[in-house]
């Protein structure tokens, strides 16, 4: 992975690496990409619950971890459930951009444990899951960014439904909702060349499906290779990995209150009342602050903090670790 990376630097700027890695939701309160390879880890590896301490770093230390969940197979998304109280990962399995159709989704119970490993598995039962992203849940129905389709599934029983193709989308990344009952979906726009290594390909869009139609609420080279997504009570918020903004999208499409945070490489982002918290994959961190700043950091020392997610019943962050396979919990004061 290391080798990777250093290929990627000759063809994006470094704020840009890391989008090659996420894209995860709002879990209606909350919320929002990888780089070229999936880490080492085996396939056949089943995620087990440890004690923070087991997996620290050096470093700034930050609040302990609820939990530590490692053996996943690139998690990018990590989503509360509300209904069914379990916390869902989209695990890519293999390089972000491949249509192999081997992704999986795994279901944890909220103490960390694995309840289902692959409870929706790419290539089983009429399932199509390429690269899994971001997700979200919408009456029912979990909504699953995939490369340049959004697959939906039964959120109780895991069961395919329609799959909703994003027209010249390359990179889908991460998924949202609000209270209207509309899908917004974020376009990186990246591809991988013969080498592996990420190049842009043009396609930045937010795209919104409203009754099983996409279209394009903003598609601009100066989105910033959107990534994380969430609702709020004035509008759709977007943190980017490429230019390490987070903007409002007014409804035309347009960029409102762009403000630079502190280090970029940004991925996923919730929303807990007015409080926004972004992870960044720059700071190893995730970030707490208002929509109009200034923003601090509240969890340090976390590598590879991909497409977060919200537990407002515990009033907890998940964190997916792109890079280390793993996911961990923080509990908000």
């Amino acid at each position: 992975m290391r080798n990777t990376l250093r290929a990627l630097v000759g063809v994006l700027p470094l704020p840009a690496l890391a989008l090659a890695l996420t894209g995860c939701p709002d879990d209606k309160k909350a919320t929002p990409t990888e780089p070229t390879s999936k880490p080492a880890a085996s396939a056949s590896a089943t995620p087990l619950a440890t004690p923070a301490s087991a997996a620290a770093d050096a470093g700034p230390k930050g609040p302990p971890a609820a939990f530590h969940t490692a053996g996943f197979q690139t998690p990018d998304c990590v989503l509360h459930d509300e209904v069914g109280d379990r916390y869902l990962v989209s695990n890519i399995n293999g390089a972000p951009t491949a249509v192999d159709s081997n992704g999986y989704i795994t279901a944890l119970t909220p103490d960390g444990k694995v309840a289902t490993e692959k409870w929706i598995e790419g290539g089983k039962n009429k399932v199509t899951l390429n690269a899994p992203k971001g997700m979200t849940i919408v009456a029912g129905v979990l909504y699953v960014a995939d490369l340049d389709t959004v697959r939906t599934f039964d959120a109780k029983t895991g069961a395919p439904k329609a799959d909703i193709k994003l027209a010249g989308a390359t990179f889908a990344n991460d998924v949202a909702t609000g209270l209207d009952g509309k899908v917004y979906v974020s376009d990186s726009g990246l591809k991988q060349n013969a080498k592996g290594a990420f190049e842009p390909t043009g396609t930045d869009a937010v795209w919104v499906i409203d009754k099983g139609k996409a279209t394009a609420l903003a598609k601009d080279k100066d989105l910033g290779k959107p990534n994380g997504l969430v609702l709020g009570p004035t509008g759709l918020w977007v943190v980017t990995f490429g230019s390490g903004e987070l903007y409002r999208l007014d409804d035309k499409g347009k960029k409102q209150d762009a403000l630079k945070l502190p280090k970029g490489t940004l991925d996923g982002v919730v929303l807990v009342g007015d409080t926004m918290y972004v992870s960044s994959w720059d700071a190893s961190a995730i970030y707490k602050g208002k929509a109009a700043g200034p923003f601090e950091v509240v969890v340090p020392n976390v590598k590879s903090p991909a497409d977060i997610g919200f537990d407002a019943k515990r009033n907890r962050v998940l964190v997916p670790l792109f890079m280390d396979n793993a996911v961990e919990a923080y509990d908000l004061k």
